[in-house]
């Protein structure tokens, strides 16, 4: 792929746009030296501004989502790409989040732009346990644990149960729940059929990976080692 093409293709600007930076001598090598839009060279070796390359196609990253942003790119209001460079939200092939937390839910979500990825860790076949801790309204009424983890709840409007989910008390009003699939709204609706009611959803673990010390509203890219971590906990 050409250079123009390549670098156009993660955000950095349109193709007119990466042309104008070569001819301003801001894309050069690993050593500083100016690079022509002709050149051939490897992704690693190609520096914007002296900084390097985001990396290509088959980035994940980890985002902290705060409550108030919407997994969107199209939704009013703030969304969670105004929390990244604006050349992600522009990135080909397009950086998606990997499964939606809604717009008050905290915590950890993982975006990606390799389609098959995603779809890994949103398979429910895949198993993958994400792990959430909710503060609710009222205490546990005694037989949620239990039901939840039968595999034969059902949710209203739903024509098929809910896979096994492990549910822990933390406290009188704190739980933390682990699932494996990702319904919409699933947890709120979990518990709402229980008559209880979620004050604050919170989501810190997916597969083998948690959020750590990560601040709200920060980001950083997963290395390969990461990756791996992902999915140690995807069961068979």
């Amino acid at each position: 792929m050409k250079l123009v093409k390549h670098i156009s293709n993660l955000g950095y600007g349109s193709r007119k746009e990466v042309t104008s930076m070569f001819r301003e001598g801001r894309i050069t090598d690993a050593a500083g030296e100016v690079l022509y839009a002709d050149d051939v060279t490897s992704h690693d070796n190609i520096r914007v501004d002296d900084e390097l390359l985001d990396p290509a196609s088959g980035m994940i990253l980890m985002l902290h989502k705060p409550a108030g942003y919407t997994c969107s790119t199209k939704d009013k209001g703030r969304l969670v790409y105004d929390l990244l460079p604006d050349r992600f939200r522009i990135r080909k092939p397009v950086l998606a989040p990997i499964g939606r937390l809604d717009k008050e839910t905290t915590g950890l979500l993982l975006m990606t732009d390799d389609g098959d990825l995603l779809h890994r860790i949103i398979s429910p076949k895949n198993k993958l346990p994400k792990v959430y801790e909710a503060e609710l309204e009222k205490p546990l009424r005694g037989d949620e644990i239990e039901l939840f983890a039968s595999g034969e709840m059902m949710l209203e409007s739903e024509n098929s149960p809910l896979a096994p989910a492990v549910l822990q008390s933390v406290s009188q009003l704190r739980v933390r729940l682990t699932i494996i699939e990702g319904r919409y709204h699933q947890i709120r609706r979990m518990f709402a059929a229980v008559g209880n009611h979620v004050v604050q959803l919170h989501r810190s673990e997916i597969g083998g990976l948690d959020l750590g010390a990560l601040p709200s509203g920060e980001y950083r890219l997963l290395d390969e080692q990461e990756q791996s971590r992902l999915f140690a906990r995807e069961k068979s």
